[in-house]
């Protein structure tokens, strides 16, 4: 089944598993010490991430390393983009109002 990546942050174990791999890559065990439940669940979590292609798996010998797929967070960035621009248009124009009743007050 594909998932989008929308719904993978969605949760909070999530995004804090995309966290903690964004600084290093991670075996399975070693995310599961950052959580409060049990590795099962860390991996049904990671299964996830890695359905939509979040995260990538790395195999060194008879490790498995988790880490960050950059690549695919643009999809993300890239959405929130549009939002960017409302949201810094609205603050321009606060700016302005605020700067506008500062003026008068003087």
């Amino acid at each position: 089944m594909r998932r989008d990546v929308f719904q993978a942050i969605a949760d909070p174990t999530r995004r804090a598993i995309i966290t903690l791999i964004a600084l290093q890559a991670m075996t399975p065990n070693a995310l599961s010490e950052h959580f409060e439940t049990s590795r099962q669940a860390v991996s049904k979590h990671i299964k996830i991430l890695i359905e939509c292609e979040l995260v990538k798996q790395d195999h060194q010998g008879r490790e498995i390393y988790y880490q960050l797929n950059a690549n695919k967070m643009k999809e993300i960035d890239t959405w929130l983009e549009q939002f960017r621009k409302i949201w810094e248009t609205r603050f321009n124009q606060l700016d302005q109002v605020l700067l506008t009743l500062k003026n008068k007050k003087s």
